[in-house]
């Protein structure tokens, strides 16, 4: 399963890097989004997983989707990607992909043995959650005020009623 959701996950980013219609490439980026949580979901990163769910490709991505079809609608016509740095953009991908491997290579990874699982069993969401409404309750409820208002912003922008002048 790993290795399935790892393909998705690879193909849906390399088709993301040359698709040339943006809608298209939010669809592809929510495809990666999920085969991430797929292997989120296989590394016991449950916590995890839901949230990429919840936030990148249930929030954000539908965000994007939405502005990208207002934008089509206001101007009448497809939005298209020009590649005209291809080049340059492979030699950076490259460079980055190349800093990558040199780094892992000098990393020790532990590769003899299972690890021992703890003897009791702690339940991270639970501890998570419990701190979120206890000791961070304050800034989460900040979070969700600044959310409200960037969303009551958003429609007031985007809405397409206009004044009328007296």
């Amino acid at each position: 399963m790993f290795y399935f959701f790892e393909i998705v996950a690879a193909l849906s980013a390399v088709a993301l890097a040359l698709s040339r219609n943006v809608f298209y490439g939010a669809l592809l980026l929510i495809v990666c989004l999920l085969a991430l949580a797929g292997i989120y979901v296989l590394a016991f990163a449950e916590f995890i997983a839901v949230t990429q769910i919840l936030i990148y490709a249930g929030g954000i991505l539908v965000v994007i989707i939405f502005g990208i079809m207002l934008t089509t609608k206001i101007s009448e016509k497809p939005l298209a990607v020009e590649h005209t740095y291809l080049l340059s953009g492979i030699l950076a991908a490259g460079g980055c992909f190349g800093l990558l491997i040199y780094v892992l290579s000098k990393e020790y990874f532990l590769t003899t043995g299972v690890q021992q699982l703890p003897s009791s069993p702690v339940n991270g969401i639970q501890t998570i959650g419990v701190s979120m409404f206890s000791k961070y309750v304050l800034p989460f409820e900040v979070a969700g005020i600044l959310l409200l208002i960037s969303l009551v912003g958003a429609s007031v922008v985007a809405s397409t009623i206009k004044s009328k002048k007296e």
